[in-house]
C-alpha cells in the first residue's frame, strides 16, 4: 500500500513491483494500525513492524510475549499494533 502513495498523499492504483524497504524510522502515509504476528529476531517483518509501533514499545510487548508464552511466526499469535 505504501508504494501506492504519490507525492501528494492521495493512495493511487499500482501494479508492478516497488524497492520500499521499511524500517525505522518510517512515517507510514496511509495506515493507522497493523495486524502483524511476533516475528524472528533481527527479521524484516520485525523491522516494519517496529517502524510502526516504535522500536522500545515493540520490545516491551516481547518481553511481555516471552513472559506469558505466546506462540511466534506464522501460526503463532497475533497483535494489533494501534
Amino acid at each position: 500500500v505504501e508504494s501506492s502513495v504519490s507525492s501528494s498523499g492521495t493512495l493511487n492504483e499500482y501494479s508492478g513491483w516497488t524497492n520500499k524497504f521499511i524500517f525505522p524510522p518510517y512515517d507510514f502515509s496511509i495506515a493507522n494500525s497493523m495486524i502483524t504476528n511476533f516475528h524472528s529476531p533481527k527479521s524484516t517483518l520485525m523491522m516494519m513492524a517496529a517502524a510502526f509501533a516504535g522500536y522500545d514499545f515493540l520490545m516491551e510487548a516481547y518481553k511481555v510475549a516471552v513472559k506469558e508464552e505466546y506462540k511466534f511466526h506464522t501460526y503463532g499469535d497475533a497483535m494489533l499494533i494501534i
